[in-house]
């Protein structure tokens, strides 16, 4: 049977997209066309990313924008060419507006969809009168849209009326396959960091990402300290590079906490995977989040993860994995701290096979939810 065609428009190819692409590939001969060679505010490396891929891609780099805001001469002549039967953008962005307007002007007659990754805080609570408007023009004229969970799905469902197939719920989960399939690898750089840092027998609590203000971190690190004294086994690993190091490590030294609040860099693929095998426990003191793809990947190497409210990866978080928290109410945050601390174990081995994954990649329910819009049935069926 011959699938459909799907073509997409996407910013730029993050680690995290990878397993998500890819199994649209499996349903799809899926085409993703990237706006530009790498994320704005994070860059990849790419040459390790792009042969993982599974399907087609290519480039559009013409154009006009600044940093999220992006526009790509040639939109219309790509699709004439891949001749798809669906076309997805991405967000309420211009790309998404202009597909819209492509098929109002009767240019193209395909489905037109868009994937959002806000969190149920970010869609509830958008302040930008620009993107609200934005919102308001494309959930009027997408056949369908891309959600991270079903608490945004019923968000959707009841504030803009859309019908629940419409809406199809696709956390970004990346395959635990994937990530650990380098084991011995991962556990021979997780214990030069062991030893370089000096954390074994220690409660590592870690954090991966930017080092930027919405990340909350300087909050964390503020709430934590009140808490360090009684024990001293805690180290935190704050794993990024970032606007806010150089306040974090002055907050850390003026704390007296130096020795205890770690800053090793930035790092990417099985560099970044091995930091896992050496943690305790995770932790996204995000105030501003729309996902949070680390927490998967924390849940996938087997952490209990200490995540924010605000972060729309808090749907994966259950009581067997984890605790969700407000971290701008301090009084709750100190007694959440404390008993995910108490929850978590001292770091005394770094082998994989101890540290068995928390979640799974969701495969069969991926698969389900673009199954119910009837969007799979098979080109001209």
């Amino acid at each position: 049977m011959e699938k459909k065609k799907l073509l997409m428009f996407h910013p730029a190819l993050a680690p995290y997209r990878i397993d998500e692409f890819n199994a649209l590939n499996s349903l799809y001969e899926l085409k993703i066309v990237f706006l530009s060679e790498n994320l704005w505010n994070q860059k990849f490396n790419q040459s390790k990313l792009l042969p993982q891929l599974t399907f087609q891609y290519s480039y559009l780099l013409k154009g006009i924008g600044y940093k999220e805001r992006i526009f790509r001469f040639g939109i219309l002549r790509t699709i004439r060419e891949f001749k798809p039967d669906i076309i997805m953008g991405y967000e309420f962005s211009i790309v998404t507006q202009y597909l819209i307007l492509l098929k109002r002007l009767g240019l193209i007659s395909q489905k037109i969809g868009s994937i959002t990754d806000d969190s149920l805080d970010i869609c509830s609570h958008i302040k930008s009168t620009l993107r609200s408007t934005a919102r308001n023009v494309a959930l009027k004229h997408l056949d369908f849209l891309v959600v991270m969970s079903q608490e945004v799905s019923a968000y959707y469902q009841k504030e803009y009326h859309l019908n629940k197939n419409q809406l199809i719920i696709a956390p970004i989960i990346q395959n635990p396959d994937r990530l650990r399939k380098n084991s011995k690898i991962l556990e021979k750089t997780a214990s030069e960091y062991l030893q370089r840092f000096q954390l074994a027998e220690k409660k590592i609590l870690l954090f991966v990402g930017r080092l930027v203000r919405e990340k909350g971190l300087t909050v964390f690190l503020d709430t934590i300290h009140t808490i360090l004294p009684e024990n001293n086994q805690i180290v935190i690993v704050f794993v990024g590079e970032g606007e806010e190091l150089q306040t974090l490590q002055s907050m850390a030294k003026s704390m007296q906490l130096s020795d205890r609040v770690i800053f090793p860099g930035r790092y990417e693929g099985d560099e970044l995977y091995a930091w896992y095998l050496c943690a305790s426990g995770f932790v996204l003191p995000s105030t501003y989040e729309p996902f949070g793809a680390v927490v998967n990947e924390a849940l996938i190497f087997g952490l209990k993860v200490l995540c924010s409210q605000y972060a729309g990866a808090s749907s994966l978080i259950r009581a067997d994995n984890g605790l969700i928290y407000n971290p701008l109410n301090k009084e709750e945050s100190i007694e959440k701290i404390k008993l995910f601390i108490n929850s978590i174990e001292t770091v005394r081995d770094v082998s994989l096979s101890k540290k068995p994954s928390l979640i799974t990649n969701h495969q069969k329910e991926f698969i389900e939810e673009w199954e119910k819009t009837g969007l799979l049935l098979v080109a001209n069926g």
